[in-house]
């Protein structure tokens, strides 16, 4: 058995339709296990956590992020994001990996997003992206996921240095572990 070749999702990048292939099930797993954490912990909070929701951020560029936080209740729409969300999240695959770490990240950047991480399955790794006081991101850390030898080798001092849990910038008190959002 084979699975379905015609699949519909796509995103309008500086004004051209790029198509967009399904996700691998690691992809898919990641994202949920991010969103369930993002989503559980805003419960009852203003902000809204989207999974895969059209980000229509100008006339030419209608992006579809991973997962995306909103606070402003006037920018949900019945079927988009009318603007830039707060928070955006990519998980690299192979075929929009380059678009990911490029042209969409400037597009985030220019559109006023507050943090953007890339996220790869690949390395575990995590780069996040801050916008600063003039409008542009600036990396403010990575964080990667050890295996238990990779921990062992490192030495105290580089262990010290090491963050193993991460947080979105719009919450002080959600603190995310990476075994959590990479976990099988």
């Amino acid at each position: 058995m084979e699975a379905i070749k015609d699949y519909n999702k796509s995103e309008l990048i500086d004004g051209v339709i790029y198509d967009m292939s399904p996700a691998n099930i690691r992809h898919i797993r990641i994202q949920g296990h991010l969103f369930t954490i993002i989503n559980n912990f805003l419960a009852g909070k203003k902000c809204k956590a989207f999974f895969e929701a059209e980000a229509v951020l100008s006339e030419r560029d209608h992006l579809i992020p991973d997962i995306s936080i909103v606070c402003d209740d006037s920018k949900i729409k019945d079927s988009y994001i009318d603007g830039a969300p707060d928070f955006v999240a990519e998980i690299l695959s192979p075929s929009t990996r380059k678009r990911d770490i490029t042209v969409k990240k400037d597009i985030y950047e220019r559109s006023g997003v507050k943090e953007y991480w890339v996220i790869s399955p690949k390395d575990e790794a995590i780069e996040v992206y801050r916008l600063n006081e003039h409008g542009s991101f600036y990396l403010d850390n990575v964080y990667t996921r050890f295996t238990e030898s990779e921990w062992e080798r490192l030495r105290e001092e580089e262990k010290a240095e090491q963050n193993l849990s991460l947080k979105i910038s719009l919450y002080d008190d959600l603190e995310i572990q990476l075994d959590d959002i990479f976990a099988e």
